[in-house]
């Protein structure tokens, strides 16, 4: 995911408020600390233009 981000220039708050969740809880999905759920998935998903497949590393193909 940070990749991702960091590709499409998103600063972290803007993803942030679109998410509705915490700077501190976005980075912990970026450090794998914690999991998004699979309301969050879909929305990371939506937002990035890949799939949750992409999303969770079950493929390399983002569509």
């Amino acid at each position: 995911m940070r990749r991702l981000r960091r590709e499409r220039k998103i600063p972290l708050k803007e993803l942030c408020k679109y998410l509705d969740i915490s700077i501190r809880g976005y980075q912990f999905y970026e450090s794998e600390d914690n999991e998004p759920n699979i309301k969050t998935l879909i929305a990371l998903a939506d937002f990035y233009g890949v799939t949750i497949d992409y999303l969770v590393g079950r493929t390399d193909e983002r569509s």
